[in-house]
């Protein structure tokens, strides 16, 4: 049998809990389908947490992302879930990347990048037109860093825009969202294991 994978998604709304959220919802959703793929997920919304602007691994007292990073450091799936705002990442999706900025300098034994070997989807919703682009920077962002990514490894809804309309409010999953997040959770699921089999090689 398979081994367990760990997910974490980091979800970048910017209401805090326990307020509804639709980024928190399409998060649940790719958690769930990557259940499906014997990962075990869990969800940090980080609006709920004081995080520190910087780009050090710890920013000092009362920085709550260094027990965030712990997560990470033992998830084998990153999943970045965020809204679109005026056709952009979240403000709190923007600090997330600049505090994984401090992973350019941190290495491993065999001096390969802290995140090699974990593999990093994303998920963007928004009753506004963005998506692509968002998960364009998004993805150039965890790259550079050195996440790894799927094919198909981002799940999306834009609503109509200039609307009210939100991804929380459909009365179902769209079939297309569906289909694609069943995607991204099977081809994340795989190239995590296969990068636990064969990890890249030392620098």
């Amino acid at each position: 049998m398979a081994k367990t994978l760990r997910a974490l998604a980091l979800v970048c709304t910017l209401s805090p809990s326990p307020a509804a959220s639709s980024s928190d919802l399409l998060a649940g959703q790719v958690l769930s389908a990557l259940a499906g793929h014997d990962v075990a997920g869990e969800v940090v919304r980080v609006v709920d947490h004081d995080v520190k602007p910087g780009v050090e691994k710890d920013m000092g007292p009362g920085d709550e992302w260094p027990a965030i990073r712990e997560r990470l450091l033992a998830a084998d799936i990153l999943l970045i879930a965020t809204p679109t705002w005026v056709g952009h990442p979240s403000s709190v999706a923007a600090r997330v990347l600049e505090r994984l900025d401090a992973e350019l300098s941190e290495t491993d034994d065999a001096g390969r990048s802290s995140m090699f070997g974990k593999v990093a989807v994303v998920a963007v919703v928004g009753n506004e037109d963005g998506a692509h682009k968002i998960t364009a920077d998004v993805f150039q962002a965890l790259n550079d860093i050195g996440f790894t990514i799927p094919a198909q490894g981002a799940t999306y809804w834009n609503g109509e825009a200039m609307q009210s309309v939100d991804y929380k409010d459909l009365d179902e999953t769209p079939a297309p969202v569906a289909s694609t997040t069943a995607t991204l959770a099977a081809n994340a699921a795989h190239l995590a294991r296969a990068l636990k089999i064969s990890a890249y090689p030392p620098r």
